[in-house]
């Protein structure tokens, strides 16, 4: 992929998170959402690809804009596949939280893993412990590999869970093993990157949530060399339906980095909010100020793109 490209979507991650954080904290999560839907679709059209969004906002009859399926570009050039939220975080973005993000993930034709909108059982690290991590062991096992990798005590590492009640016992677990814990809201894409940014405090992110969500995580960690694992986790009648529908009927296979994200990939986010990971946007009389990354695998390049837009010029946002 041409490396222009990477610079080329990093403008429509900027868009979807100006738009998004007009919403910050105003407590309209559909507003939100919208605002970075609408300007995210409005921007790809912009860019020369001929371009497929493999995981998006939903299917085709759920979801008027970038919808699975939905071809988006202006329909000359590379042929690409693109895993996209335009708002990582919605409830994070309502309530003015930490943490939200507008991210996409792209690819070649069939190097995105098509995954299906239910649930993912997830593990993720960074560089240092990449080879070390198994999604199917106890945690002990895990954060004792990492901790003899790191010469550092157990209890010197910190692992980030989404705080839902469907992990108290993952929670639990983890305290048994003496580790640290930050449980989080929501985002768990910018905790998994995280993972592999020295100094950002995270060592290790578990847990079940979003599918999707977990190929664009994978994608990120793909470029900067960290790990992940996932697998596929159907809860209730309707999830199981949606995953056959797909043809994901049997859901014990357990996805490496490289099943979720082969080949040559891109991976582009911009701050919505503070985070770990990113600035959110800042406003000003005239304009706004946005703090973006921007990763190859190719060539292991990671980008920090700090921009200053201005509204009384074009494109209009």
């Amino acid at each position: 992929m041409n490396r222009n490209l990477a610079l080329e979507f990093v403008r429509v991650t900027e868009i979807a998170a100006i738009n998004s954080a007009r919403w910050m904290g105003k407590g309209d999560e559909k507003a939100a959402d919208q605002a970075a839907v609408d300007g995210m679709r409005k921007m790809l059209d912009s860019i020369e690809c001929d371009a497929t969004v493999v995981i998006g906002e939903g299917e085709r009859d759920k979801a008027p804009m970038l919808f699975i399926g939905e071809k988006v570009g202006t329909g000359k050039g590379v042929k690409l596949e693109i895993a996209l939220d335009p708002l990582e975080g919605t409830t994070i973005c309502a309530i003015g939280g930490y943490n939200a993000t507008s991210v996409m993930a792209i690819g070649k034709e069939n190097s995105l893993l098509h995954a299906p909108d239910i649930y993912m059982k997830k593990i993720a690290t960074g560089p240092a412990c990449r080879g070390l991590i198994k999604i199917e062991d106890p945690m002990i096992a895990n954060l004792e590999r990492m901790a003899e990798r790191k010469r550092c005590n157990i209890s010197d590492l910190t692992v980030s869970i989404l705080n839902r009640e469907r992990h108290q016992e993952l929670i639990k677990e983890t305290r048994a093993t003496g580790a640290r814990i930050q449980l989080i809201g929501d985002g768990d894409v910018s905790s998994a990157i995280a993972t592999a940014i020295p100094g950002s405090g995270i060592d290790l992110v578990v847990g079940i949530g979003g599918a999707p969500e977990g190929v664009i995580a994978a994608a990120a960690l793909k470029c900067m060399r960290g790990e992940f694992q996932g697998q596929l986790v159907a809860i209730g009648a309707d999830q199981e339906e949606r995953a056959a529908k797909m043809g994901y009927e049997h859901l014990d296979k357990i996805y490496h980095t490289s099943d979720l994200a082969s080949g040559d990939v891109m991976f582009v986010a911009t701050g919505v909010t503070d985070g770990s990971l990113l600035k959110g946007v800042k406003f000003r009389t005239e304009g706004a100020t946005t703090h973006s990354i921007v990763m190859r695998s190719a060539s292991g390049t990671i980008r920090n793109i700090t921009a200053e837009h201005f509204f009384d010029r074009k494109p209009i946002y």
